[in-house]
């Protein structure tokens, strides 16, 4: 068979023979096909999918600017509206819901009762809407006083409203947040420029901080099928401090440097320049000092005042887990842990050992800062470094109880204050020795390091150990004799 018989018969692809294609042979040379190799479906399926993707996003972003163009065009149109659409409460959505349903019903089917029970709902419906109509022009003054208070200390507070129009002002309330709760007010009809004034106690029987305000005025029906409200203030924090106790001077963690402060102590060789003495056997031959010795006919050498620093850092354990009262670690069952939440003291009574810690804490930092030397206190996110007490009280009242990392916690404590002197580690007896003993290796060596637990069922004692010294008490009130006792000097 010649060649050009072998192209005129049928040809194998795929194993399989097909004649040739006639509208190709008339057509003379045809292009071949590329087909797919195997395992290829997948790609062209994504491919698809892209385009399509791609697609839809070049047919929508026209039409999604076109619909923010009209919106910027007409905010001054729906923006008032929408104002209006959120004075209406759900109970007002139902109301007017049930007043449609029953007229389209009623009327569709005549049925006359339908009729005048959406006749009575949307009447009721206008008149609470009219009733929330109206411009309320007030000055409103809230603030308390004071606003940094320990925990149980009375801390009151006053709202003074002013009718500021031109017209009598109709009886409205007033809401004022207090941390969790809101105090309400219902104020009498003010006569214009006529004022009012309410007072309003804060519970500070808790430590932390108690968020006041912003203070609204709620204009609407005694139905509350539309509530209106108007904010007038801005929100003010009011501090509750943690307990402390006054504490002697520590006169601990003083270590010899150059760039320190003067002390009263007498040394042989600083820079702080004191008087001159006669030469003992002994004496650095290089601190004599000659022309004066030339002078006195007998050797003088200089003598000096020790220049120290001092930088106390404070850790504490926030963790529940660690203390007496947290729960998991004191065997109590799970009701009486929900007996405790039931009750009004709940977070008091699971996390009063914590508690114990941040006033103890607290109390060792202020009496450091009352020195004039340099205070790092870390307390779970809390980290307060050379600062004053109000501050450092201030992020106290912030710290949320909650688990730590007190090898992490010391780590930020070192960058926080390398030139640490003594550092303090307050936490509870379940905290175990090896963990804290990692956390204070991360100190030099020359760092005095004191470890406080918090026990409440254990003798307040002294004991040394490991490095450590480790003082044990179990009330806020032992903490002043433990420190005179073990660690200040």
């Amino acid at each position: 068979m010649t060649q050009q018989d072998q192209g005129a018969g049928p040809s194998r692809r795929g194993g399989r023979f097909r004649m040739p294609s006639r509208k190709g042979a008339s057509a003379g040379a045809v292009a071949p096909v590329a087909e797919a190799p195997t395992g290829a479906t997948g790609g062209r399926a994504w491919a698809v999918s892209g385009t399509t993707s791609r697609g839809i996003r070049q047919i929508t972003q026209p039409i999604t600017r076109r619909v923010e163009q009209v919106a910027g065009q007409t905010e001054g149109v729906w923006r008032p509206v929408a104002g209006i659409l959120r004075w209406i409460s759900p109970l007002g959505w139902t109301i007017l819901a049930l007043g449609v349903v029953c007229w389209v019903i009623g009327a569709r089917w005549g049925w006359t009762e339908l009729l005048m029970v959406a006749a009575a709902a949307l009447v009721l419906f206008l008149v609470c809407f009219v009733l929330a109509l109206g411009r309320t022009k007030v000055r409103i003054l809230a603030e308390v006083d004071p606003r940094r208070v320990v925990v149980g200390e009375p801390a009151t507070g006053r709202i003074l409203v002013t009718n500021e129009a031109r017209t009598p002002m109709l009886p409205i309330l007033v809401e004022l947040p207090v941390g969790l709760s809101a105090a309400r007010f219902v104020l009498p009809a003010l006569t214009p420029g006529n004022a009012h004034e309410e007072l309003f106690v804060v519970p500070t029987s808790r430590r932390g901080v108690i968020q006041v305000g912003p203070a609204t005025t709620v204009q609407g029906d005694p139905l509350g099928l539309m509530r209106r409200q108007l904010t007038w203030t801005e929100r003010t924090e009011l501090f509750v401090h943690p307990r402390t106790v006054a504490l002697e001077s520590l006169g601990a963690g003083l270590l010899r440097d150059l760039e320190g402060s003067t002390t009263e102590d007498v040394s042989m060789s600083d820079l702080a320049f004191h008087a001159l003495r006669e030469y003992q056997p002994g004496d650095d031959r290089r601190y004599i000092h000659w022309r004066s010795s030339a002078k006195a006919g007998r050797l003088l050498v200089r003598q000096f005042l020790d220049t120290r620093r001092s930088h106390v850092t404070v850790i504490v354990d926030p963790d529940p887990e660690q203390y007496r009262s947290g729960h998991g670690k004191t065997g109590r069952t799970d009701r009486d842990v929900e007996r405790d939440v039931m009750a009004a003291n709940a977070p008091t009574a699971i996390q009063a050992d914590v508690e114990t810690a941040i006033s103890v804490g607290s109390s060792i930092m202020v009496r450091v800062m009352l020195d004039e030397q340099d205070c790092t206190m870390v307390c779970g996110d809390q980290k307060v470094s050379r600062a004053v007490p109000q501050v450092g009280l201030d992020a106290m009242s912030r710290v949320d109880p909650g688990p730590v990392d007190l090898f992490a916690v010391s780590l930020d404590a070192t960058d926080l204050a390398p030139d640490t002197s003594t550092v303090f580690f307050v936490t509870g007896p379940h905290r175990p020795f090896i963990e804290l003993q990692r956390a204070a290796g991360q100190f030099p060596p020359e760092v005095t390091r004191v470890i406080i637990v918090v026990d409440p069922l254990a003798d307040h004692g002294l004991r040394r150990g490991g490095g450590l010294t480790i003082l044990t008490l179990s009330a806020l009130e032992d903490l002043r004799p433990l420190l005179f006792t073990g660690v200040a000097r």
